[in-house]
């Protein structure tokens, strides 16, 4: 998997990349310096002014991700400064590094574009050898070719390490579905959703990892909010959590607790979540896909719903599908059915995350496997 970064994460990532090759005397980077990097008023698109608490959250969520280390200086000014490490998660070649580093910082360019801007970077021998570049780094996924604009003469190629994440073209004939749509949908498909999903977390896999993350590094009552079948909160429960499930569905309850006998599953609806008994708040609220079900317009009220009962140190976990649209279901597991699968863009996720008062965002994409229709979004947030 590439790491995937918003646009703020790009541009500081970007800089120090470039002044690693430009500057090496002067690097790693001072906050300071890594400020004024950043806010550099040429080779970078757009222009932005940042101060230095805004860089140092920024470098933060990227060190959160390994892809940022924070060093002492023993020469020079001694202060705390900012290298980068996107090479270890990512091979870069010299000339790949280049191209990368320019469109981190300049966004979607044409060969041409590239060639000049990478100069001082690696220098090319012309165009061609550009484009025999972004041949290759699309081979590995790294770039992709952009439909060309109209009167333009070359298309141009974006990097990958980012989610266009476009929502789909609205269907006026699709409608989100209603509670009743939903409670009978479950009830037909109950069984077979929960055999098929028995295994899904006993391969390794980021799903996997990332709930045995949230698993060790949680101290106290954790929930699953539509837990269905019960697999993901007998997971975390296996990895050591003191873990329970809530779902509005007796028929997905009723799975739940034959299949785990030992873990407390209770009836509930995620859009009002109450506190632990016995606890403050939750310390960890997880929604693995819960939100599919959501209209757009519950999803900011959904999403405050469970962030409130959380501990003042809490952690919100989301699992959902996303890209944009609502697909309306007729078929499940040869069942007919009628319901209508939402799938949130990330910005809209990420904007219910942080208007609900939560900080220290991380996300990552998982593209759709073979056997998928959807993009994968998970955001973990804390207070």
């Amino acid at each position: 998997m590439l790491p995937v970064l918003d646009a703020e994460e790009q541009r500081v990532l970007g800089a120090l990349l470039e002044k690693q090759v430009t500057v090496p005397d002067s690097y790693p980077l001072s906050l300071n310096n890594l400020r004024l990097a950043c806010n550099q008023s040429s080779s970078r698109e757009p222009v932005v002014d940042w101060d230095e608490p805004t860089v140092e959250a920024i470098a933060r969520r990227l060190r959160e991700r390994e892809l940022v280390r924070v060093v002492w200086a023993d020469k020079g000014k001694r202060t705390l400064k900012y290298l980068q490490l996107l090479p270890d998660a990512v091979e870069l070649p010299d000339d790949q590094r280049a191209v990368l580093t320019v469109m981190l910082l300049r966004g979607p360019q044409a060969p041409g574009e590239l060639k000049t801007r990478c100069e001082r970077l690696f220098g090319f021998a012309d165009r061609h050898v550009v484009e025999e570049v972004l041949q290759r780094m699309a081979a590995r996924g790294l770039v992709a070719e952009l439909p060309r604009q109209p009167g333009a003469r070359d298309s141009r190629w974006t990097h990958l390490l980012q989610t266009a994440d476009l929502p789909a073209p609205a269907d006026p004939d699709v409608a989100p579905s209603t509670d009743d749509e939903i409670l009978t949908t479950l009830a037909t498909v109950a069984a077979d959703y929960a055999e098929t999903h028995a295994d899904a977390l006993l391969a390794p896999s980021f799903e996997r990892w990332l709930l045995s993350e949230v698993a060790r590094k949680t101290d106290g009552p954790v929930v699953e909010v539509g837990c269905g079948p019960g697999h993901t909160t007998a997971f975390l429960v296996e990895q050591g959590a003191n873990a329970q499930g809530i779902d509005f569905s007796p028929e997905m309850l009723q799975q739940a607790r034959t299949r785990h006998p030992g873990v407390r599953f209770h009836q509930g609806d995620q859009r009002q979540l109450m506190r632990p008994e016995g606890a403050p708040g939750w310390a960890a609220v997880v929604s693995w896909f819960s939100l599919v079900y959501l209209a757009p317009e519950e999803l900011a009220s959904t999403v405050a719903a469970l962030v409130r009962p959380l501990a003042a140190d809490g952690t919100l976990v989301v699992g959902t599908l996303t890209g944009g649209g609502l697909r309306r279901a007729t078929e499940w597991f040869g069942h007919e059915v009628a319901f209508t699968l939402v799938r949130h863009t990330r910005e809209s996720v990420l904007d219910a995350v942080r208007q609900a008062g939560l900080t220290d965002v991380t996300w990552y994409v998982r593209g759709a496997r073979p056997d998928e229709q959807s993009d994968r979004l998970f955001v973990v947030a804390r207070r």
